[in-house]
């Protein structure tokens, strides 16, 4: 009986063929293995190069902030309070602190920045990196500003009309000024009996600042009242209370303040009173002195 050949019987060389064939196809699929693994091995190796650059840029970060070099921040305060620490910590030296606080002990104040490198002596550097922190009482500054305007009205008053002998009429025609301000400000003159200096302007109950300016540029005190000013050390109650800043209480508490304290050394020393008119103490030294 004869047997038909098999389809899967191969000669030799067949059979070396195919299977150098699987070893091809072996050796490719590895070959692809390998290509895709690197691959996916130098993606992971640039992220994690990309991760560690950024990681060391905001180490780098931090050190720089920290290297930068700290602004001095100085809150405001009253240059007339400087203690040794305080001093120190803004830069003046010993001397300079000492003259401040001989300053002080004799009842005196700093009321102004020029003031304040006039008894310090402090350099000009210095005085330029501190000064701005500087803050002086409210009246302190409307002080300064009224004696910086009332010198500004002197300079040009001779082209400007008295305002002793300004008429109702002619003060209404400045802008602002009506019949009822034109009468307060004749009123006022009448009841003390004379303006003794253009800053009495502020004594007018009412007055806006604004108005009080263009007054200013039409009149000024050419021919103030005549004064003899009175010494507040030497004054009785009596006469102190004529003064039109004062009432009798307080022409009493300030000859009780006198009595206690042996004298009176500085108008500022006067804020001290309770009751006293710090704000007006501008007028106020017009009426009386300190000797």
């Amino acid at each position: 009986m004869k047997f038909r050949k098999s389809h899967f019987v191969f000669t030799p060389k067949q059979q070396n063929g195919i299977f150098l064939l699987i070893l091809l196809i072996i050796i490719a699929g590895g070959g692809m293995y390998y290509v895709h693994q690197l691959s996916s091995s130098k993606n992971i190796s640039a992220a994690k190069q990309k991760e560690l650059l950024q990681v060391e840029h905001f180490l780098d970060s931090i050190k720089t902030e920290k290297q930068k070099p700290k602004k001095d921040t100085i809150f405001q305060f009253n240059p007339n309070y400087i203690n040794d620490f305080k001093g120190y910590r803004l830069g003046m030296s010993l001397a300079e602190i000492k003259r401040l606080k001989d300053f002080r002990e004799q009842g005196k104040w700093i009321n102004s920045v020029e003031d304040f490198q006039k008894v310090t002596k402090v350099s000009n550097s210095l005085l330029k990196k501190i000064s701005p922190s500087f803050k002086f009482p409210d009246w302190v500054l409307k002080r300064n500003a009224s004696s910086e305007k009332s010198i500004q009205t002197q300079s040009s008053s001779t082209k400007k009309k008295d305002l002793n002998t300004a008429t109702q009429e002619e003060l209404m025609e400045v802008y602002g000024v009506g019949e009822t301000m034109s009468q307060r400000i004749l009123n006022y003159k009448l009841k003390i009996g004379g303006f003794v200096d253009n800053i009495q302007l502020k004594d007018i109950y009412g007055l806006p600042y604004e108005t009080e300016q263009n007054i200013l540029k039409e009149f000024s005190v050419q021919n103030p009242k005549p004064i003899e000013k009175i010494s507040i050390n030497e004054a009785s109650v009596i006469e102190l209370s004529e003064i039109i800043y004062f009432d009798y209480e307080l022409a009493r508490e300030i000859v009780n303040y006198r009595k206690l304290h042996e004298g009176i050394k500085t108008f500022e020393e006067l804020a001290k009173i309770e009751s006293f008119p710090a704000y007006k103490i501008d007028r106020i030294k017009l009426y009386v002195e300190i000797n």
